[in-house]
């Protein structure tokens, strides 16, 4: 079974990854005591720009292993693409005191939410429309070796749906299954979002005989 290392501590998105590899012959894993590693700063302008920097400098500390990073977030029309790349620290100006970009840490998921709450408070549910976006970033060696993305149309509730998933899930409403994202199960979850569509992407290329 080959098995691909994913560049994160971020216990969901490893049971994302899980859920979607599971009929490809593709073992995730996490990279061996990552938390270890000092982090990537994550200064890039897009998804993509993240993912091939954060893929780039933690395959540097597993030779010759494959290892995938993803940059991921969410664009809500009505706030003109925020939280974007900031979304893992969209609650840094309350927690934190500064800017996302500036901020130390992710900041707490609730906090993130309530935030996306706050600032579409008056915002009618038919202009509440929005997308997870996410790119995946695959490296060996400190090369990249491919990009993946994917993104997933949706509806922010005024609410959280859910107790399952994590980051945004309890707030984005899939219309084609009237469900959020925090309802479903890691499995079903990966046919619909934005990661296991970025994901199905990297396992056909792998599926194709790609150099993984």
């Amino acid at each position: 079974m080959r098995t691909i290392l994913i560049a994160t501590s971020n216990p969901g998105k490893l049971r994302d990854f899980a859920g979607a590899a599971l009929r490809h012959g593709v073992e995730i894993a996490g990279i061996p005591d990552f938390a270890s590693l000092p982090a990537v700063v994550e200064d890039g302008l897009t998804f993509e720009a993240n993912a091939r920097k954060k893929a780039e400098s933690y395959s540097r500390y597993v030779p010759g292993e494959v290892v995938v990073a993803d940059d991921s977030g969410l664009e809500i029309d009505a706030l003109n693409g925020a939280p974007g790349v900031h979304s893992a620290r969209y609650a840094a100006p309350t927690l934190q005191n500064k800017e996302p970009h500036e901020a130390d840490a992710n900041t707490d998921d609730g906090a993130n939410n309530a935030r996306v709450l706050h600032e579409l408070k008056n915002v009618p549910l038919a202009q509440r429309t929005g997308r997870f976006v996410c790119v995946l970033a695959v490296a060996r060696d400190g090369e990249t070796l491919a990009l993946f993305r994917g993104t997933a149309d949706g509806v922010i509730l005024d609410a959280p749906r859910g107790m399952n998933g994590f980051g945004y899930d309890p707030l984005f409403y899939f219309p084609q299954i009237e469900k959020t994202f925090a309802e479903l199960t890691a499995e079903e979850k990966s046919k619909y979002s934005h990661r296991g569509t970025a994901f199905r992407k990297l396992l056909e290329w792998c599926d194709a005989g790609a150099d993984a």
